[in-house]
């Protein structure tokens, strides 16, 4: 083996110092060593087409050797100057290849960079690429490092009962002038007017299937006249209304749902230059308990909402507290209350056309199949500003059980306009 090295490197020196002569003496003719180089490699690539191989990376690979960095292989001059080895064992490639290199190695040995001794000991790349990394350094120790022991810190754990009830409400005191000079064409009188109203709300909803709503409605309003010479004012708006409702869910808008519902008013009601008073607090006070279905309303992307009461089967009664009142609200004389059962319907809405204008609409009607009672209440409103708001309010009434008019009917009618302050909570 030590033979066979000294002999190859006698034959690189006999090799290099021959070619150095040769570029010296005949610098005009063409690099030999180029021309063997380039024979090399066209015989390389002829072998490779005649290899037949089913990896085409693995041939790729085997040129690694001719095109990278030039390097001395001891392989490739064993394999070359072998004088007992069998160089048919050898790939036909690899032979190619090898020849290339050795053509290189005897005629430009200055142009060798490393030697195969130079790439072992750096090592391969490959190998790295399939051991892990491990840190050195356990980091966490040294900034976290572990308590001793751990003391047991008590924590108190408070569960809250989630509040299923909601609070809102509504309110308003508007005002109206109205003034007519003496001698105006016309006729007329001069007139002043005010009218305050509160909404209070308490709704209940455990989100699983039990909903309790309640309302309180409460309106007041006064107004003066100079053609009337024995009230200094008198009302004209006077209601007390509350409505509740309890309700257990049949689908996602329908609730099994019991309503209550009673109203009376503040005060007596008068009219001009009359001393016969026509109304009064508890006179009177009419309750109705309607056992049906609820529907919960939502459209226009919610700006139509409310809600939508069905009761078939409904208990009216109403008691009236002053004796000379008993007649005009069908009781008869020597009674104060009256019941009766009947079909009741009670719809509430609110419809947002805008931020500024909005409608409330309320309708009830109630029916024996002997009377029938029906009233439709309408507010529109325009938001003029946070606090400030002009009502136009609307109100047709329809009762049989009264007496008839000569010009309405059964019909009643109230309407009026006013601007004042509002104010939404």
């Amino acid at each position: 083996m030590v033979l066979r090295l000294i002999f190859i490197l006698a034959l690189m020196m006999v090799a290099t110092l021959s070619s150095a002569q040769r570029f010296k003496n005949k610098p005009q003719e063409v690099n030999p060593v180029v021309k063997a180089y380039i024979d090399s490699l066209v015989s390389a690539k002829a072998r490779l087409d005649s290899v037949s191989t089913g990896n085409k990376d693995d041939v790729n690979e085997k040129y690694f050797r001719l095109f990278s960095p030039l390097t001395f292989y001891y392989g490739t001059a064993m394999n070359q100057l072998s004088i007992f080895g069998d160089n048919n064992s050898t790939d036909k490639l690899d032979a190619a290849i090898d020849e290339a290199l050795m053509t290189t190695y005897l005629n430009r040995p200055d142009l060798v960079v490393f030697t195969e001794h130079e790439l072992k000991k750096a090592g391969s790349i490959r190998e790295d690429l399939d051991k892990p990394v491990k840190p050195k350094v356990d980091l966490s120790a040294h900034v976290a490092p572990k308590p001793d022991h751990v003391d047991d810190i008590p924590v108190d754990v408070v569960v809250r009962k989630p509040n299923f009830w909601t609070f809102d409400g509504d309110g308003f005191l508007q005002f109206l002038q109205n003034y007519v000079s003496g001698n105006w064409y016309k006729g007329g009188e001069s007139n002043y007017s005010m009218v305050g109203a509160l909404t209070l709300k308490a709704n209940y909803n455990n989100k699983s299937g039990i909903k309790f709503d309640n309302m309180l409605e409460l309106k007041l309003g006064f107004q003066t006249s100079k053609a009337d010479t024995l009230h200094k004012f008198k009302t004209n708006n006077d209601l007390i209304r509350y409505t509740g409702k309890f309700g257990i869910q049949a689908t996602k808008r329908w609730y099994y749902t019991l309503q209550l519902l009673a109203y009376t008013q503040f005060t007596k009601g008068l009219k001009s230059n009359d001393h016969k008073v026509y109304s009064d607090f508890l006179s009177p006070l009419n309750v109705n308990l309607g056992l049906g279905m609820d529907y919960t309303v939502e459209a226009f992307n919610k700006r139509l909402t409310g809600n939508v009461n069905l009761s078939p089967l409904s208990f009216n009664f109403r008691y009236v507290g002053r004796d000379a009142l008993t007649a005009n609200n069908g009781i008869s004389e020597g009674h104060h209350t009256k019941e009766d059962f009947g079909s009741q319907l009670t719809s509430v809405l609110t419809w947002k056309f805008s931020d500024i204008v909005s409608w409330k609409t309320r309708l009830y009607a109630y029916t024996t199949y002997k009377r029938s009672e029906v009233e439709w209440e309408n507010t529109l409103t325009l938001q003029v500003s946070k606090y400030i708001s002009t009502n136009i309010f609307v109100y047709p009434r329809f009762d049989d059980s009264t007496a008839r008019d000569e010009d309405m009917g059964y019909w009643q009618f109230k309407e009026y306009c006013s601007l004042g302050f509002s104010y939404n909570f």
